[in-house]
């Protein structure tokens, strides 16, 4: 028995052994603590560069460049196929290294023509943009009486009122993540009591009579109704016609259609480490947006400075001990479906991955990261970002965020992500307004160095993350 134990012991540590991250050796923090400090003159010419150097607002012509020439780039779409081909040409004309497309499936929704038209009381034509799966209307559209509820609470109560009928949600804004659930849910709930249709109030704090699309999921079971948003001003008037008891009838109209899911890529760059370069320090955005506006802010930003990063490291000589590799992710719109795929791609190395970084909430003004790991990397990432210091970038925050970053942290690798000044990014999220010029040079500039300051430094030090 003792015998069998000790093999037990010895199989289990061996196990232990090969899942663990390369080099994972404990270094206590003191001694962590003076390795990161010892980067401070890197940190300052990686700063320097990027904010008042040669290389001052190339992150933002880059992609101002990228967006005025691509625009949109809805999954399944050919502009999103251009947008592949100019960004893996782009990163090979830059001089980065092993630069290569990775095949994934992703999907293919048109939205097609689309109105919606207040027919009672009065004439008056909505503002709306339909969500992504969502189905069309019969030909000829939907002609019905509108059901304005304030909840899904309001709904279930008011459920024998909602037959045959489109239902208008007129929700408030609290949060994104408390909110969206209206835009992701509302068909299927307003399908359960038996409406034709549902228009859900935009899902933003602020409005200019601009609509914001997005995904929705239809419930397994339930009647699939076509859906659309609609401005927050629209939904607020017809709440106050429902409450004066006026008789409200709509047109809708929607060409939305699913096609087979088609072919696409998550498009890849790095900087070959010199010691590991089977480990890895990823650095992330999704190359695929909406379709209206230019996608410069989402998520535009977000890959602008995951290349800027990279570009900065090689303009220096620099080359760390582990691979830098930057990730342009496809479909995260649709569900984070490229980021999925890769995930499964590459888990079986998983212990190699050293630290994953997704930029998807903007480029405005940086003010730090939020991560994501154990304790000890939480450490050592405050001793890093210190290094930050001359641009007042130090703050380091609970729960690094990403749709396409949340697989590796759910499976134990330390995950971070840019927080910015990003009180207006709901505001065009989603819409037309999402174009150059809700973008910052200056602001760009600042998050390129943060980005690339503690993307180097990880990759450089003696030791990966722990776990």
């Amino acid at each position: 028995m003792t015998v069998y134990l000790t093999l037990l012991i010895l199989v289990a540590g061996l196990i232990q052994g090969h899942c663990r991250p390369q080099g994972y050796k404990h270094k206590p923090l003191e001694e962590m603590s003076k390795e990161v400090s010892n980067y401070a003159d890197i940190a300052q010419k990686i700063i320097e560069l990027a904010v008042y150097g040669k290389a001052q607002n190339r992150s933002y012509e880059r992609l101002a460049a990228f967006t005025d020439t691509i625009g949109h780039r809805l999954s399944g779409s050919k502009n999103l196929d251009l947008a592949i081909k100019y960004m893996y040409n782009a990163l090979k004309q830059d001089g980065l290294e092993n630069v290569h497309l990775e095949p994934v499936k992703v999907p293919h929704w048109v939205r097609g023509e689309e109105s919606a038209v207040m027919l009672l009381p009065r004439n008056h034509t909505l503002s709306i943009l339909g969500l992504g799966s969502s189905v069309g209307t019969p030909k000829g559209g939907i002609e019905a009486e509108v059901l304005v509820v304030e909840s899904f609470d309001e709904l279930k109560r008011r459920a024998n009122e909602a037959k045959g009928k489109i239902v208008v949600y007129n929700q408030p804004f609290v949060s994104y993540s408390e909110t969206v659930v209206y835009r992701t849910s509302g068909a299927s709930e307003a399908a359960r009591v038996g409406a034709v249709a549902s228009l859900i109030r935009s899902i933003t704090p602020f409005s200019i009579d601009s609509p914001h699309t997005g995904w929705q999921w239809y419930q397994p079971g339930v009647p699939q109704i076509p859906t659309a948003c609609i401005t927050v001003e629209n939904a607020q008037m017809m709440a106050r016609m429902a409450r004066r008891g006026t008789r409200i009838v709509l047109q809708l109209t929607m060409g939305a259609k699913t096609l087979p899911d088609t072919n696409s890529f998550n498009t890849v760059a790095e900087i070959t480490g010199s010691e590991h370069p089977e480990q890895v320090v990823l650095l992330s955005g999704h190359l695929d947006s909406w379709d209206v506006g230019q996608g410069a802010m989402d998520d535009g930003g977000g890959v602008a400075i995951s290349w800027e990063a990279l570009s900065l490291v090689k303009d220096l000589g620099l080359r760390p001990k582990r691979t830098l590799r930057t990730v342009l992710w496809s479909a995260e719109e649709a569900g984070g479906v490229g980021a999925a795929q890769y995930y499964e791609q590459h888990k079986r190395n998983i212990s190699n991955f050293d630290l994953v970084m997704e930029s998807d909430l903007g480029t405005f003004a940086p003010m730090g990261l939020q991560f994501t790991g154990s304790d000890k990397a939480r450490a050592i990432m405050k001793e890093v970002m210190k290094l930050l210091t001359p641009i007042n970038v130090t703050s380091l925050e609970e729960h690094g965020e990403g749709t396409d970053i949340d697989m590796w942290m759910k499976s134990g690798v330390p995950g971070a992500s840019l927080h910015t000044a990003d009180s207006k990014y709901f505001w065009f999220h989603h819409s037309r307004g999402d174009t150059m010029t809700v973008q910052d040079p200056a602001e760009m500039n600042l998050c390129s160095a943060v980005w690339a300051v503690v993307a180097y430094v990880v990759a450089d030090l003696d030791e990966m993350l722990p776990r």
